[in-house]
């Protein structure tokens, strides 16, 4: 992209706006090419793979252009509004959108963490981080001089010169090893998935391996191995012609619909992938009579001090997990493959699964084991309403060591959750229903749901996870245990 050349024209580039991402969608544009900005006015929406998040301009001026329309997914550290500011040049780094490189100048790689600085939301990204990677350029003809020689030593090996003649595909010289180009996600997608970055085909934009990369070399490993035939060194004139590409499919619009991957959705995909593959899961069950959880829950809705708080079910499982945890605590860890160390937390970040128009998302109540229940019951309200908006930052949805997900909301008697990436356990609380239950000797109608915990089995045995799952289910039928455990 051409960045314009006025010197009172400041380039606004997508900034970092969440710990290691790498790109932004631009949902929408609040101004348009015109329009007066003030420093800190809002100018757009963006949707990273973590969450939506409002863009302020630093600067004041008149929006001269918007580099990409919405729904452009753009990379972090691209420019994508002009704006005009009245006397004074624009800094330097705002010159140019490409630095350009020496020819000479080896490539760089993709990605470099330990150069990224920390910015602030709609301050733009460290010069540092920035610098974009040269094209590749074409050979120049000493080295293609060189790389012929050699192949002509190589094919000849000291025999007498033969006529000169067309080859038919020659071995192409090999390249100097390098380590193959991907973004930060892209190559832990394949760390997950086991998939060596060396064996697989890039199609980005200078020869960058993509995500879309990496599934497609998983499914190639997973597909039934055919023999290929072998090259031949020049086309006999009677061989069959090249079979050509295939046409593109073409769908019919009145009977599919086809959404893009992208942004949460794509984000999440593409982290139960990797929880699925690299964490070994284990899933008990446990069905408990919850009658008197929900007449506590009754009692605490008349409760003054929690007055104008959420008050159900959700809030009494929370609290009784993280009863369990205290009892458990080695239940509240984490894997480290690197260090081959597991990662014991003496705090507890508490995810809540929230299902948003933009996807499922996993914001976490920070040191959620010290809080009251009369806090936790804020904190819930707060969490659930800031993700119905689509307001979660993205710190709300880092750092988190245990998760509770409430498939009951929609009728469903429980599930199998798949762990948050980096946990080591997830809670699944079934629909509570009035159901015939034996109490006190006799068969009585009671309220009963079924829990399931789902653990990394790497680090929690058999024995941990029944007894958190047992905890859990204790405090639920006698909710007393809240006083007496804790």
């Amino acid at each position: 992209m051409t960045t314009m050349t006025n010197a009172s024209v400041r380039e606004f580039k997508m900034p970092d706006v969440g710990e290691g991402l790498t790109e932004a969608e631009i949902l929408k544009w609040y101004v348009q090419p015109g329009d007066t900005v003030t420093d800190g006015q809002v100018v757009c929406e963006v949707e990273t793979a973590k969450a939506a998040v409002e863009l302020p301009i630093p600067y004041d001026g008149v929006v001269r252009a918007l580099h990409f329309p919405e729904g452009t997914t753009v990379d972090v550290g691209t420019s994508i509004i002009a704006v005009e500011v009245a006397g004074g040049a624009a800094p330097a780094q705002e010159e140019a959108a490409v630095d350009p490189a020496p020819a000479a100048e080896p490539e760089q790689p993709a990605e470099q963490p330990a150069a990224r600085q920390p910015v602030l939301v709609g301050y733009g990204v460290a010069t540092s981080s920035t610098r974009r990677r040269p094209r590749k350029q074409a050979q120049d003809p000493a080295a293609q001089q060189a790389a012929s020689a050699v192949q002509s030593e190589l094919n000849g090996h000291g025999a007498a010169p033969a006529a000169p003649a067309v080859p038919a595909a020659p071995a192409a010289p090999a390249a100097p090893a390098q380590r193959p180009l991907a973004k930060p996600p892209v190559r832990k997608l394949a760390k997950d998935l086991g998939v060596d970055l060396a064996t697989v085909t890039p199609t980005g934009p200078d020869g960058v391996v993509t995500r879309e990369d990496v599934h497609a070399a998983v499914a190639a490993a997973q597909a039934p191995q055919q023999t290929a035939p072998e090259a031949q060194p020049a086309a006999p004139a009677a061989s069959a012609p090249a079979a050509q590409p295939a046409a593109p499919a073409s769908y019919d619009s009145a009977r599919e619909t086809r959404i893009p991957v992208k942004g949460v959705r794509k984000a999440t995909a593409a982290a139960m992938v990797g929880s699925a593959f690299t964490a070994p899961h284990v899933t008990e069950f446990v069905t408990v009579d919850v009658t008197r959880t929900m007449k506590l829950v009754e009692e605490l809705k008349q409760d003054k001090e929690f007055a104008g708080l959420r008050v159900n079910p959700l809030l009494l499982i929370a609290k009784a997990l993280l009863v369990a945890i205290r009892r458990n605590p080695d239940i509240n860890a984490s894997w480290d493959e690197a260090a081959q160390e597991i990662v014991v937390k003496h705090y507890v970040n508490l995810g809540i699964a929230a299902a948003t128009p933009r996807g499922l998302i996993v914001p976490n109540i920070k040191d959620a084991h010290a809080r009251t229940l009369p806090e936790l019951a804020a904190s819930l309200g707060e969490l659930v309403s800031t993700a119905r908006e689509g307001k979660t930052s993205p710190s709300a949805m880092q750092g988190g060591t245990v998760t509770i997900t409430n498939v009951g909301v929609f009728g469903v008697d429980t599930g199998t959750p798949l762990l948050n990436p980096g946990e080591s356990a997830i809670l699944a609380v079934g629909a509570i229903k009035p159901q015939p239950w034996v109490h006190k000797g006799k068969v009585k109608p009671r309220q009963v749901t079924t829990l399931a915990l789902s653990f990394d089995h790497r680090l929690v045995d058999g024995e941990l996870g029944s007894k958190v799952l047992a905890d859990v289910a204790a405090v639920l039928e006698q909710p007393k245990r809240l006083i007496t455990w804790a």
